[in-house]
């Protein structure tokens, strides 16, 4: 029972490292990740996952507790991934090692009987053994070639052992290296990473427009490794000019780009005008110092301008969360706090507090009974317009707790915290005037992007170990792993007084190829009539040039 026992490490430890079972788990693995695929995610958009929950009750409330809105981050994935990669690894470097040995290898000797072999031929020369034997070396030079002596011969005769093709094994080795290579990169850059958004606002010529990548609090999202401390981000700053996009007739979107300024960290002081210039575009990433900037997504930010009773002006422009993501129909809220002074008791100048709630619409187009609620028919900045609830009472702004940018907090709204005053459509430059004179005006909007910035130091070394499985697969595939054999015996002439010594010498010749390669027979054929002096295509009548399959005829463990 104690030996059992013991032995379930070792006995785990052969599963684990099989073959069908790295391909159990990968495929175990590709289905874990349909979840993350079909639901939303908490590392991607924690807004959708909550409304998610909202709308689907107890069943989403179970999906939460299997960690299905974080599938990726999740432990249960991670233990499968952990599992494949030990795996493969455990599968991968034992064949390497059997690779190398292969490839190291000598011929072996050749069988007792060549006749059985299904490329054979065999015929008399008038050369003597040792000239042969000189041909031979030169015919099969630059092979791997072994000399048999007789005593050692299953036959009993000289024999050479000659292969070429060796470069398929050392492709075989290659490759599976390469595969443990771009294992080992993946995973030490999953340690090491770090990959963040942050929404620019294009054309403000103001910080407003500029990103500077200096600290991990500039980012509204951000994800890393958990070897990176925050420490290792490279300095630079990007200023966004303008964004156009591109749309079909019906919506569609054709081309999005954005033209921006960038400067390393030395630079990033002076003039933009005088910083280095590009236009972003889809898939087209700027590359600087090992990072990479991405044009991910755009949307909308609405310019509000609030003139208070005593004169002062305010003016924001704050992005809108896209809700329809074919005409940016898109929803937000604006906050602001008096001017100081105007409220000397810190209560009042809360309760004084403005804010705004509702849609913004690029195209505005009006549905509805009385032809008053706000849609968009078109994604492009044609007429835009917002639909927009007026409060005023304490926001939350010094309450010092976070709150969500595109909306107001609900608790507040419902409990009068904070008054609705006013509910109006607005088209650009149009006003609405509150009771106590303050006055909120929509001067249009400006377009934003939003850019993904990451660094993955092992980038390019998984591309590396990628090329190189791909060249090494392709050489073992294309090289033809082949033997020869020949057998040299001395001549006899048969007569009625029994046999007796000839002249010259008997060969035999036989072949493998190590894989079912078209063209073997051909090579067979051509160095067999060199060998027996033959004229050329003369054995192509007598033997078949088509090819043969290696493991029915030899059993080497090469294959496997």
């Amino acid at each position: 029972m104690l030996k059992n026992i013991l032995a379930l490490p070792r006995k785990g430890w052969q599963w684990l490292t099989k073959m069908k079972t790295a391909l159990a788990l990968l495929f175990l693995l590709a289905i874990a990740a349909i979840p993350g695929a079909l639901l939303p995610q908490r590392s991607l958009n924690e807004d959708k996952v909550t409304k998610y929950i909202d709308a689907n009750g107890k069943t989403a409330e179970v999906f939460d507790k299997l960690g299905l809105f974080d599938v990726f981050s999740s432990t249960w994935f991670a233990a499968i991934y952990v599992l494949l990669f030990v795996s493969l690894i455990g599968c991968i470097l034992p064949r390497s090692v059997d690779h190398y040995k292969a490839l190291r290898s000598s011929p072996p000797p050749a069988p007792k009987v060549l006749s059985r072999m299904p490329y054979h031929v065999s015929g008399h020369v008038d050369q003597s053994a040792d000239e042969v034997k000189d041909y031979l070396r030169r015919e099969f030079k630059g092979w791997n070639v072994a000399e048999i002596a007789p005593d050692k011969d299953r036959a009993g005769r000289w024999s050479m052992s000659a292969e070429k093709g060796y470069l398929r094994e050392a492709a075989n080795l290659v490759f599976h290296l390469s595969l443990v290579g771009i294992l080992i990169a993946v995973a030490a850059g999953r340690m090491v990473y770090y990959e963040g958004q942050v929404i620019v606002v294009a054309g403000t010529d103001t910080a407003q427009s500029q990103f500077c990548n200096s600290a991990v609090a500039n980012y509204d999202s951000f994800r890393n490794g958990p070897l990176f401390d925050g420490t290792g981000l490279t300095p630079f700053c990007v200023n966004v000019k303008n964004f156009t996009a591109q749309y079909l007739e019906n919506g569609q979107a054709v081309n999005f780009e954005s033209d921006i300024d960038y400067a390393h960290a030395d630079e990033a002081f002076k003039p933009t005008d005088e910083w280095q210039h590009t236009t972003l575009r889809v898939n087209h990433p700027l590359r600087i110092q090992g990072n990479r900037v991405y044009l991910q997504g755009h949307g909308y930010a609405p310019t509000f301008t609030i003139t208070w009773p005593n004169g002062e002006k305010r003016t924001e422009t704050v992005q809108f969360r896209p809700d329809d993501m074919v005409n940016f129909l898109s929803s937000g809220a604006v906050r602001w706090d008096p001017p100081a002074g105007m409220y000397p008791d810190l209560l009042e100048r809360r309760q004084h507090q403005i804010s705004i709630q509702g849609l913004f619409s690029p195209s505005a187009a009006f549905t509805g009974p009385n032809g008053k609620i706000l849609t968009s028919n078109y994604p492009a900045l044609r007429d835009p317009a917002v639909a927009i609830d007026v409060y005023r009472g304490d926001t939350g702004l010094d309450a010092g707790k976070s709150q969500n940018i595109f909306s107001l907090d609900t608790e507040a709204l419902h409990s009068g915290q904070m008054q609705m005053l006013d509910r109006v459509n607005l088209a650009k430059g149009e006003s609405v005037k509150l009771d106590d004179g303050t006055k909120v005006t929509f001067d249009g909007a400006k377009p934003f992007v939003n850019l993904q910035i990451s660094k993955d130091p092992t980038t390019l070394w998984v591309l590396g170990f990628a090329i190189l499985m791909l060249v090494s697969l392709v050489g073992s595939l294309a090289v033809k792993r082949r033997r020869f054999w020949v057998r040299l015996s001395p001549a006899t002439t048969t007569s009625e007084a029994g046999a007796a010594p000839g002249t010259g010498t008997l060969i035999e010749i036989t072949g493998l190829a190590r894989t079912d390669s078209a063209g073997w027979g051909r090579e067979f054929n051509r160095r067999s009539e060199r060998i027996l002096g033959l004229e050329e295509e003369e054995l192509d009548e007598t033997i078949e040039t088509e090819s043969t399959d290696w493991d029915e005829h030899i059993d080497d463990d090469l294959g496997r």
